[in-house]
């Protein structure tokens, strides 16, 4: 997929606009050239079993719950692994290669076949530039201080 960018592929957004420490993201550097985007995805231990329409309001009311709206874009929920993956995924995940060598337990992975540059949980990132470019990859744990900081840099 060389030549590409993410403008290159398109998905259709849910109405409205996850969680707290993407929100804050978006609080820091919302006013600069600069979004998430949110793509829920059910292929880890089934965690997201909702609908595409109750997908705001169980960010609303159950997970994390507390009135909580995102500040940013939800997508419709996708397949981000395996034979019916996106292929803004394929493209995401050939440009930057896995960032954990640890799988993790295969028996709450909803796809096949398992990759090694599969994504290996929920809110793992990319960053991607201002012109559609992937830049770096974050598993899970990775610290959102080291995301923020790679964030700031490329807005300089």
């Amino acid at each position: 997929m060389e030549g590409k960018s993410i403008y290159d592929f398109s998905m259709d957004p849910l109405e409205g606009q996850t969680y707290h420490r993407l929100n804050a993201l978006m609080d820091i550097f919302g006013d600069h050239n600069f979004t998430v985007l949110g793509f829920p995805c059910n292929q880890f231990g089934l965690q997201s079993p909702e609908v595409n329409n109750e997908t705001l309001n169980v960010l609303k009311y159950v997970r994390p719950g507390g009135s909580f709206v995102p500040k940013f874009p939800i997508f419709e929920k996708i397949e981000v692994n395996g034979l019916s993956e996106e292929p803004l995924f394929t493209y995401l995940k050939e440009t930057l290669p896995y960032v954990n060598p640890v799988i993790g337990d295969m028996k709450k992975f909803y796809w096949s076949p398992i990759k090694v540059n599969d994504i290996r949980w929920n809110f793992e990132k990319f960053l991607i530039t201002a012109n559609g470019l992937p830049f770096k990859r974050y598993e899970l744990h990775s610290p959102m201080e080291e995301l923020e900081k790679d964030i700031a840099e490329l807005l300089c």
